[in-house]
């Protein structure tokens, strides 16, 4: 029986695709373009913690956030389906696109909310939701956000570590492929208010910065 709390390897991950899921577009809560490339002062980050719905409704609603989209990285299988990811075969972790605006909103604003909305020491699970899809990770798409990123992992680690708390497990690696989830998870909790959000947290503070 195949465990979802392990790994599974490029050589008996799912074949997947070549063709990329059909997605619409317009973002259904600020109308954007959630395909749309960065442009100007923009930057994006690939964020998962956990079960992509509640995630995303968090970064759609910070003043900045120009974007949001959810899919699936980290893994192997080309133009994944929700269902091979969830099988664990995939190797893919449920990510959070944030497009945003450096002019209104920084990456360590944003990373801020990222450490506290969830736990980052759970590996391969986060709370009841169990598997190699809802690991903690940050895939990033420069190297000065590599180096933020690793930085305000340090600085987490220290305030939870004060707290007696575990060691962070995220992931934390230069982004590769982004392949968009299926539509009806886009912006799933402003279309259905009552679903599913596991966000939770440390309750550790993040701590403040210089």
């Amino acid at each position: 029986m195949l465990n979802k709390q392990i790994m599974v390897s490029q050589e008996s991950a799912l074949p997947g695709r070549t063709t990329p899921l059909s997605v619409e577009t317009q973002h259904f809560v600020n109308h954007s373009d959630i395909t749309a490339p960065v442009v100007g002062t923009q930057q994006e980050i690939l964020l998962g913690m956990g079960c992509f719905w509640g995630a995303e409704r968090l970064f759609w609603q910070l003043d900045g956030v120009v974007s949001t989209s959810v899919g699936y990285s980290g893994g192997f299988t080309p133009n994944p389906t929700y269902e091979e990811v969830c099988s664990g075969q995939t190797g893919h972790t449920e990510v959070v696109r944030v497009v945003f605006d450096t002019q209104q909103i920084s990456l360590s604003q944003l990373l801020e909310k990222f450490w506290e909305r969830h736990d980052p020491t759970q590996g391969m699970r986060q709370g009841n939701d169990l598997g190699t899809q809802y690991r903690s990770v940050i895939y990033t798409y420069s190297d000065e956000q590599l180096a933020i990123a690793t930085a305000s992992k340090e600085a987490y680690q220290r305030a939870l570590s004060d707290s007696q708390r575990s060691t962070i497990t995220t992931e934390i690696a230069p982004a590769g492929e982004y392949y968009f989830a299926e539509t009806y998870h886009q912006q799933y909790l402003a279309k259905n208010p009552d679903g599913y959000c596991g966000l939770g947290g440390t309750g550790v503070c993040f701590p403040p910065q210089a």
